[in-house]
């Protein structure tokens, strides 16, 4: 339980951290919270469509940010995978303690948007979920919904097979 704790106090502060990265870079980039869908769509699935990778640069227009928001993707995913590798005993563990830290960090990226400037409004609110490997958009509820279903499996998982203490 302690380290279920810890991970979830840790997901909630990145959480924050990342809600505040895109305060920053909306305001910077001058965006709007109504999200524009480039029509450029390589597949489409029902609640996500995966764009074209040339569309990330219709999203974010100066390629210097668009590469620093690529990496920061990829550095929030070692990020997380790193609390997980720290958290768990076997390779089971891990990757419950890298969904866990995942789902909430998710869930409460969006709460923190919400209370810092009013988005999402609703959960059907469209949103581009991560640039990589290429833009992937669709409403809001698509995460949260994954997001809650990769917890709920997590906790599952650590407090039947798992982390006990």
């Amino acid at each position: 339980m302690k380290k279920v704790s810890q991970v979830a106090i840790f997901a909630i502060a990145f959480g924050f951290a990342e809600a505040a990265v895109v305060v920053y870079l909306r305001h910077l980039l001058g965006a709007t919270t109504q999200l524009e869908i480039p029509n450029e769509i390589l597949f489409l699935t029902p609640g996500v469509a995966f764009l074209e990778p040339k569309t990330a640069v219709t999203i974010i227009k100066d390629s210097g940010i668009l590469n620093v928001e690529r990496i920061r993707e990829v550095v929030t995913l070692i990020m997380l995978a790193s609390v997980a590798t720290i958290s768990g005993k076997n390779l089971g563990e891990k990757l419950a303690f890298f969904f866990l830290a995942f789902g909430i960090w998710d869930i409460f990226y969006y709460l923190f948007l919400r209370l810092i400037i009013g988005w999402p409004q609703s959960f059907t609110d469209l949103d581009i979920f991560f640039l990589l490997p290429t833009p992937l958009v669709g409403p809001v509820f698509v995460p949260i919904t994954i997001s809650l279903i990769l917890v709920l499996g997590s906790l599952f998982y650590l407090f039947t097979k798992g982390e006990k203490s």
